[in-house]
């Protein structure tokens, strides 16, 4: 049954125009002064999410996004400023993109970020989806699976080091530590200084594909999955998958547990009011993510068309009644809204915890109205 519900940041500012026949997202470019605007408006969220009994605000981390879409580049680092700030609000890394870090370096950065927040850090990992973040990093992107393996060894080596007292890893990519002399002996482990004091640390990664491979690295590791939330159509068939990657491990787990379902959200007195006052924001989501693969395999001919004003309408790009219609977005009344979420916890018995958020491009205003209205008509029902 449901118990917690977070909230996906993903990090725009307040971009102004927003929908298809505004500006076309690779000709949108701010100034730093209204870059920098994107901490403002996370100290909001924070805010709001505190003092309405929210569990956890997820941030996502990227990388020299001038168009303003998503502009937080470290959460352990806002995690720290955010804690200090609110009294019990969690802060989730979704996600910390490994291929883009020194795995020891990650792990030491939120292990600091855990314990000077009180423990109120949640890790998280994931693969990337930018050739311009990964690339430029030096990870690899274009090459799927060279991306998938270092991805796979940086992972464990991060999770021996933060839930390990003293370690080594020996794989292709990494040798730790090398055997060199040091003070007097030869160096054969580490001990990660400081590490996370609540142990064993929980870790989270977007689950996107679902193939066996992936989900198998992940019930191999212990590793928790999140399911939407702008990665996917909230699947079915992954979620069996990922009950099956447990049974395979011999682990008996029910549908939808260690699984955490994203959902878009803007609730509205009607279904077709709350589509009319959403879709800017839809479109401006789809300008974004559309090209990069988040609306399913485009034609070459549709890609082209979002990236040009105007370019959205008789594309044949999924509309936002088509995510109302598959269940990645819900708009409506709360009442419709709740029997939604009772629905998924029926149908998946396993799963407690829900991500709600609005979407790429949404104002600053009505997140904050967004948030405050769920909690004070849908989340009491679930109480």
């Amino acid at each position: 049954m449901i118990k917690r519900f977070n909230s996906l940041f993903a990090g725009h500012i307040d971009l102004g125009d927003m929908g298809q026949d505004a500006t076309p997202a690779n000709e949108r470019r701010y100034s730093n002064e209204h870059l920098v605007g994107i901490f403002a408006k996370s100290e909001a969220l924070a805010r709001c999410m505190d003092r309405n009994g929210y569990d956890t605000l997820w941030f996502a981390e990227h990388h020299f996004q001038h168009e303003g879409y998503e502009c937080i580049p470290n959460i352990p680092m806002l995690g720290v400023h955010l804690a200090h700030i609110t009294k019990t609000l969690r802060f989730g890394c979704g996600f910390n993109i490994t291929p883009m870090w020194h795995p020891l370096r990650l792990a030491e950065d939120f292990a600091v970020a855990d314990i000077l927040t009180g423990g109120r850090m949640i890790f998280g990992v994931g693969r990337g989806y930018h050739t311009r973040e990964v690339e430029t990093l030096g990870g690899p992107m274009l090459d799927a699976e060279a991306n998938r393996e270092i991805f796979e060894e940086q992972v464990e080596i991060v999770l021996k080091a933060l839930r390990e007292e003293s370690f080594s890893h020996k794989g292709k990519h990494y040798t730790l530590p090398p055997a060199v002399p040091y003070r007097g002996y030869t160096l054969k482990e580490l001990t990660l200084v400081p590490r996370p004091l609540r142990q064993p640390v929980e870790c989270w990664q977007p689950v996107v594909s679902a193939t066996e491979r992936g989900l198998d690295f992940m019930v191999r590791n212990g590793i928790k999955g999140v399911i939407g939330g702008g990665s996917a159509l909230l699947a079915e068939k992954s979620i069996h998958a990922f009950q099956a990657a447990h049974q395979r491990a011999g682990i008996d787990v029910k549908p939808g547990e260690n699984l955490c379902f994203g959902v878009s959200f803007h609730l509205a007195p009607t279904r077709e009011e709350g589509i009319r006052q959403a879709r800017p924001y839809y479109e401006e989501h789809a300008k974004m993510f559309g090209p990069l693969g988040f609306l399913g395999k485009l034609k070459d001919e549709q890609i082209e068309a979002i990236g040009r004003r105007g370019g959205i309408k008789n594309s044949g790009i999924p509309t936002l009644e088509d995510a109302c219609d598959h269940g990645s977005w819900y708009c409506g009344p709360p009442g419709g809204f709740i029997e939604y979420l009772h629905g998924l916890e029926k149908k998946f018995p396993g799963l407690e915890a829900v991500n709600v958020q609005s979407s790429m491009g949404t104002p600053q205003a009505v997140m904050i109205e967004q948030l405050e209205r769920f909690a004070k008509e849908v989340m009491p029902a679930f109480r």
